[in-house]
């Protein structure tokens, strides 16, 4: 049996890259040392998948920005309003973050399927394309020339273009045949240097598919296969389970058929019957979403399942998706508890843990299966997994517990005494992390400050963030979150239930990691989490001022999650706890509470019958944290960069006062929907792409806000950034505040007219 993953973490153990993008960006780093630093970081990352013991080595799945950016710049399909007068590197990054010295905006972005993953969204107009070399041509060779079985990964065709944006009525599906003959043409060029090339196609587990793609499906992939030569191709699917395209995959012309295993174990039994005999397949047993060791148990009975029908050399094993999702290297962790420590295998583990499965079937390796089982007994046992306490809580959940006092016609009228203007101005919460602040966070947890010195320090900071708003003019003031790391890993650490890892890093867009917290055990709140810090801003300010929690959803899946346990139960643990931070700061004077909920969008899952059950206790789970305060304590929640238009009426029932969204990347496309289903709520769409470092002008933010007054009533228009301002600089920041909120107010002198 074949063993192989589909991807690895580009980032490095380190986040080498990283710190390599950003001093390119800031001119402290050449073009030449930035591809040198990269190169070896690709060296390192198939060695290590060799020396796990894989048969194949992957090359394209490594990215300066983004896979998909990286398709889009090999086809050509580059929008008229950059310039192709610069170098090829610098047209590549201008397209993914903008370009500040000619004031043009970045491409739209949003999230990856189901994943916290952002990429960047083609744009497919009338414009001519010119075709470019893709970065996978010359990693293949690298990969050859310093001895490594390459196995080139590449996003497939029809997912590349279901998830582009068509532009001013164009229609992108007529540009297909231009597409696949870029494909094709790149795999003429791979196919003499590998035996598999990997193409793509999570569009397949996705509902509905659409019809552009089941219908010419089997034809374009009778072209790819043709253009593979003597290479196999592996058609991959993943993140979910194939369904009704299960037909439409086992008919395709290809040398391999990938399926995710973790997201649709039950899938085998469907696929195996009617599984064509002239293809192989290949087995997504390794979850590449999550940091626990495999069962290998469960995985094993499923590879034999597949091996009693196929024969064991048409069976490969793999990775369910790729491990970027993933960190890097459990051996950089040397300060998590042993007895959870033992139980996570990050990518590096799980590419030897793909080996070991292997040696488990084919050498009957029970001395290796033993183990594993023991492993994961003696986790199950750990004392704070189960908290009588938490479990008989959830219990007692009652549907009154899920609902406002009264509607919100009613909660409007009792918030009047916020005597807010037209168009109300405010942010989403975070300010720039300046070096001091993280100075301040470093030296208190080294224990170099005292705790009073930190108190004092963050306080100084807190006053600097309300006086500078003060001085801006905006409406609803926040405390700019200076006293956090992570707006997960914050909230995480003053839970029961959460562990820490020291570089637990991923990738969740370009140069932009994470280190999400780990959920190994029921959850509760330990303490007040907010309160001191937000009362001390209240107390600056006559302004109201916004308490500012991450909701549950978002905790959970920003989160690893534990996975003996279904995630609605945790959920609902989670929104408890965040219920009482609500409460307590209602009765601290705070009126006005911002739950994010950045991450409800991406935890849906792929197919229609578990996304509105997922839907339903997603929903449920945020009213369980809102619902506890009375009708003139406002409610906030932000949601940003993924595609919202499918559940604008699960996003009404979650009955909160005020969302804030991103839109300004996309132009405030996203209103149709919301005027479509009438939406009664107040909303304030983003008017400045805080992803890009470029400062908007107060006629372009302007323009936006008189779109979006063509689909929302005054009455419910807020303004504010597409999302937090953390990952920039006061530099960017505050321009680009002034300018919103002269804005804002040039929008309001229009509607007195």
């Amino acid at each position: 049996m074949k063993t192989h993953i589909l991807g690895f973490p580009s980032i490095g153990k380190q986040r080498e890259l990283k710190q390599a993008l950003e001093s390119y960006w800031k001119g402290e780093l050449s073009e030449k040392s930035l591809l040198e630093s990269c190169e070896q970081l690709k060296l390192r990352h198939w060695n290590i998948q060799k020396e796990a013991g894989l048969d194949y080595v992957v090359t394209g799945d490594f990215s300066l920005y983004d896979r998909m950016l990286d398709v889009t710049f090999a086809i050509g399909a580059i929008p008229p309003r950059f310039k192709r007068d610069e170098s090829r590197l610098k047209l590549y990054f201008s397209l993914a973050r903008g370009d500040a010295g000619r004031n043009i905006s970045a491409m739209d972005m949003t999230k990856w399927f189901n994943t916290n993953y952002h990429y960047i969204v083609p744009e497919i107009g009338e414009e001519e394309w010119v075709a470019n070399e893709h970065p996978i041509v010359e990693d293949t060779l690298l990969a050859k020339k310093n001895g490594f079985n390459p196995k080139p990964a590449l996003i497939g065709p029809f997912t590349w273009l279901a998830l582009s944006k068509a532009q001013n009525g164009a229609d992108k599906y007529k540009r297909l045949d231009q597409v696949v003959s870029t494909y094709a043409k790149l795999l003429e060029t791979l196919r003499d240097h590998c035996d598999y090339i990997q193409i793509e196609e999570p569009i397949l587990c996705a509902e509905p598919t659409p019809k552009e793609v089941s219908d010419r499906f089997a034809e374009i992939y009778a072209k790819l296969n043709a253009a593979c030569g003597g290479a196999k191709l592996i058609l991959t699917t993943y993140f979910g389970t194939l369904g009704q395209n299960i037909p439409l995959a086992l008919n395709a012309d290809c040398g391999v058929l990938h399926i995710d295993l973790v997201n649709g174990k039950e899938q085998l039994e469907n696929i195996l019957p009617s599984f064509p005999k002239e293809k192989s397949l290949s087995l997504g047993l390794i979850n590449g979403r999550n940091i626990w060791k495999s069962d290998y148990s469960k995985a094993a009975k499923l590879v034999e399942q597949a091996v009693r029908v196929l024969g064991g050399d048409r069976v490969l094993l793999s990775s369910s998706c790729s491990l970027a999702h993933c960190p890097t290297d459990l051996a950089e962790e040397t300060a998590l508890p042993e007895h959870i420590k033992n139980r996570m295998a990050f990518a590096v583990q799980k590419c030897a843990e793909i080996s070991s499965l292997r040696d488990i079937i084919k050498r009957g390796d029970t001395a290796a299966l033993e183990k594993n089982a023991a492993q994961l007994l003696e986790a199950a046992k750990l004392p704070d997994i189960f908290v009588s306490s938490v479990r008989d809580r959830v219990k007692a959940i009652e549907p009154s517990m899920l609902s406002r006092k009264s509607a919100y016609p009613a909660r409007r009228a009792a918030q009047k005494w916020l005597n807010l203007p037209p168009l109300p101005t405010t942010t989403i919460g975070s300010f720039p992390q300046t070096a001091a602040i993280r100075k301040t966070r470093l030296s208190y947890k080294r224990g170099e400050i005292t705790h009073d010195e930190y108190i004092a320090a963050i306080r100084s900071e807190i006053k600097v963030c309300v006086e500078k708003q003060e001085k801006l003019g905006l409406d609803v003031l926040v405390h700019g979150e200076c006293e956090r790391n992570d707006m997960t890993e914050y909230f995480g650490a003053q839970l029961g239930g959460f562990c820490f890892t020291q570089n637990g890093w991923v990738q969740s867009y370009g140069s932009r990691c994470v280190k999400p917290p780990v959920i190994y055990g029921d959850v509760y709140r330990k303490a007040p989490m907010t309160i001191d810090w937000i009362s001390y801003a209240q107390s600056l300010s006559s302004k109201p001022l916004k308490g500012m929690l991450t909701g549950p959803v978002t905790m959970l899946c920003w989160s690893f999650a534990r996975d003996d346990l279904e995630p609605s139960e945790t959920c609902k643990q989670i929104a408890l706890a965040i219920r009482d931070e609500v409460q307590d700061l209602e009765k601290a004077g705070i009126r006005v509470i911002q739950i994010d909920e950045a991450a409800l969008r991406e935890g849906m899952p792929l197919s229609v019958e578990q996304a509105q059950k997922y839907l339903q206790w997603a929903t449920d789970s945020f009213r369980l944290a809102a619902s506890g305060v009375e009708d003139k304590t406002q409610i906030h929640t932000h949601m940003c960069y993924s595609e919202f238009n499918s559940i604008f009426a699960w996003i009404a029932k979650m009955d909160a006062d005020v969302i804030s969204i991103e839109s300004s990347r996309s132009g405030m496309e996203l209103l149709n929907a919301f005027a479509d289903f009438r939406y009664q709520n107040e909303i304030g769409p983003g008017v400045y792409d805080i992803h890009s470092p470029r400062v908007p002008t107060q006629e372009e933010m302007a323009e936006l806000l008189r779109k979006a007054l063509k689909h929302i009533p005054k009455e419910q228009l807020w303004v504010n950034p597409d999302c937090g301002l953390k990952t920039r600089q006061w530099e960017e920041a505050y321009p680009s505040l002034e300018n919103m909120v002269a804005a804002a107010k040039q929008i309001r002198a229009e509607l007195n007219k």
